[in-house]
């Protein structure tokens, strides 16, 4: 059983920077690829970023290359979510997810835990 807390979301306007975390529980945080994805209201749940259990592989939505970074550090249980050049589009629930599988990593029926999600907003 994995246990994911998100924090660091907020209010921010146009063009502003969040970093997203990710705590899990457990010892087994390093046998598990990460993934952040992002709900808003209407829409359907959709993929942001994704990364390999060691961290050397990543994987991003187009709508957000280059803007965001996904990172984390297996020692502190926590996987990050660096979002830049916000915009009022990628104003949504972002949510942590962690899955066994070797990937793909964009299904989110493939994750198996959940987190309970963090509000951005990103006024214009």
């Amino acid at each position: 059983q994995v246990q994911l807390v998100e924090s660091g979301g907020g209010l921010v306007q146009a063009g502003g920077s969040l970093r997203l975390s990710c705590a899990a529980s457990g010892r087994t945080f390093s046998t598990y690829a990460m993934g952040w994805f992002r709900q808003s209201p209407g829409k359907e749940r959709e993929f942001v970023a994704a990364i390999g259990r060691r961290g050397s592989s990543t994987y991003y939505a187009d709508s957000v290359k280059v803007r965001f970074t996904i990172s984390r550090d297996n020692a502190k249980n926590t996987v990050y979510l660096q979002m830049n050049s916000l915009k009022p589009e990628d104003t949504a629930v972002y949510y942590c997810a962690a899955v066994r599988s070797p990937g793909p990593f964009y299904r989110d029926r493939d994750y198996d835990y959940w987190g309970q999600g963090t509000q951005v907003t990103v006024s214009s």
